[in-house]
């Protein structure tokens, strides 16, 4: 139903809200080091896994 009360509203501000600390997403977890470091590890693994496989065998 729609809200057709005559009370007040709240006056606006001219400072934008705080943004939420909470609603970073991803991009923000993918610049953490720890994170990049152990992508990086398991990505240099499964390429050495695959150069194996594909000239090694």
């Amino acid at each position: 139903m729609l809200d057709t009360s005559q009370g007040s509203t709240p006056a606006p501000t001219d400072k934008p809200s705080a943004p939420d600390p909470q609603a970073r997403g991803c991009l923000f977890a993918l610049s953490q080091p720890p994170l990049m470091i152990f992508l990086g590890v398991i990505g240099c693994l499964l390429l050495m896994a695959a150069v194996h496989d594909l000239f090694l065998l």
